[in-house]
């Protein structure tokens, strides 16, 4: 009976889902960073390689 009754509760236990859940979110804002820092680093790039090549001519 003992098992069924720790059973029960760790089935009902929903501590767990929201950890899972932050680490989603977590994973999906993580995502969308390194996304946005990859077209912010070509535009980056392009805008000093203009500077460069505008102040060496």
């Amino acid at each position: 009976m003992k098992a069924l009754s720790a059973v029960g509760r760790f089935i009902r236990d929903e501590r767990g889902v929201t950890a899972i859940e932050y680490g989603l979110i977590a994973a999906v804002i993580a995502l969308a960073v390194a996304t946005t820092m990859d077209t912010v680093s070509a535009a980056l790039t392009t805008v000093f390689t203009n500077i460069s090549t505008t102040l060496t001519t």
